[in-house]
């Protein structure tokens, strides 16, 4: 991961990737994680995602992960709150009532900085690893959350025709990064309107990760 590209993106507002409203998988499927009110979800590569408020207004607390601090600091202040700040390890911590968002790299955060995390929401972070780092990421993800289940976003299409991020994440790849560790039960899988980035054809795949 080009710790560069993600910054300039953040201070070039260059990010068609955030999305202007709450994910409708997570809406739809999140409930089938079975996390009662006030369970600690982790979203990993976080951005400034509009899902975070809506799992904070569904009575969920929230912890993330985020490289770019421009992405947190936009966070916050559209949420309306003021987080207090301090240094934890490698990273910053930014906290608030329900909330601590971590900014660095991922790989820097462990469990015992994290804390308990009863589940995970994946929709920016496998898919916007490249290949090579992809096994460190789930491996790492796996040991910091100790193997909290997750609902998993992923897309698929013909890498050959354009570049990610995001990338293509076919489903055995999903399986081996994740079958030794969980039940995997493919949700949904739907075409992408106008395909990837309007230049070829693309499935989104939900998937829902229980443990053995």
């Amino acid at each position: 991961m080009d710790a560069n590209f993600w910054h300039q993106r953040w201070s070039k507002n260059e990010i068609a990737f955030h999305e202007g409203k709450a994910n409708p998988y997570l809406i739809g499927y999140f409930k089938d994680l079975s996390l009662a009110k006030g369970s600690r979800v982790f979203v990993p590569l976080c951005g400034k995602t509009l899902d975070i408020p809506w799992l904070l207004s569904n009575g969920y607390r929230v912890a993330g992960a985020e490289l770019s601090q421009i992405a947190i600091e936009q966070l916050f202040s559209e949420l309306g709150v003021k987080p207090k700040i301090e240094r934890v390890g490698e990273l910053d911590r930014y906290s608030a009532d329900n909330i601590d968002i971590f900014v660095g790299d991922i790989f820097h955060l462990s469990n015992e900085i994290l804390g308990t995390v009863d589940g995970i929401y994946d929709r920016a972070a496998l898919v916007a690893l490249p290949q090579e780092m992809r096994d460190r990421y789930t491996t790492h993800l796996i040991q910091i959350t100790k193997n909290a289940p997750q609902l998993l976003v992923c897309y698929e299409y013909d890498q050959s025709m354009i570049n990610g991020p995001p990338f293509s994440i076919q489903n055995d790849e999903v399986r081996k990064h994740y079958s030794n560790h969980y039940h995997l039960n493919l949700m949904e899988t739907r075409e992408v309107p106008g395909g990837m980035k309007g230049k070829c054809p693309a499935k989104e795949n939900v998937w829902l990760l229980k443990n053995l």
